[in-house]
């Protein structure tokens, strides 16, 4: 590994950023959407289950538009507002791990493109050979970046869609979880559907 890393010359910095990017946001995210953490049991059973609405608290993300509903007593469509924007906070930090799966192989093949300058800078005129130092950092640095870049964004890649797939999942059931409040709301208070 440590053969690897040296191999990558200057191209490790901006790869070693990405793979601290990619690992820290799959990790913040991983823990951030916990289902109890978005909506715990205990509010989904009131709404779903009993039609009644819990207090809302604010260290969840159904216990915060319960608690924007009770402070502020929106109407249907202000609340169904909250709601997204709260599905839009879920997607946080979600764009580098866009970016690093785009950057690390391209760092990668700039990497490659860089060892082969190299290698092809360095052939002699008389022998039409490359020097074999020169021959053997340009190889190992084009295989090297390449090896980094595609092991950075693969395992991003991964991450990437089961975290999207994971908020679809948990922002379609917020979505009925705001039509049941709304319901409830209605039924509650008398007011007729918008």
């Amino acid at each position: 590994m440590k053969d690897l890393i040296e191999a990558c010359g200057i191209f490790i910095y901006p790869l070693g950023l990405c793979s601290i990017i990619a690992l820290y946001i799959a990790l913040e995210r991983l823990i951030a959407l916990r289902p109890g953490k978005v909506i715990p049991t205990m509010i989904q059973n009131d709404i779903i289950e009993k039609n009644s609405l819990p207090p809302g608290e604010a260290d969840s993300v159904a216990g915060r538009i319960l608690l924007f509903h009770q402070q502020r007593h929106p109407d249907a469509d202000q609340i169904k507002a909250f709601g997204k924007m709260q599905v839009l906070g879920m997607e946080r930090g979600m764009f580098l791990l866009d970016v690093v799966i785009s950057a690390a192989p391209l760092l990668g093949l700039l990497g490659t493109v860089t060892g082969l300058v190299r290698v092809f800078s360095r052939v002699s005129a008389d022998t039409g050979v490359p020097e074999p130092q020169a021959f053997v950092t340009g190889v190992s640095l084009a295989l090297s970046t390449t090896v980094l870049g595609l092991a950075i964004a693969i395992p991003a890649m991964v991450f990437n869609s089961y975290l999207n797939r994971r908020i679809e999942l948990l922002a379609a059931r917020l979505n009925v979880l705001v039509e049941r409040i709304v319901t409830i709301d209605e039924k509650t208070n008398g007011k007729s559907r918008i």
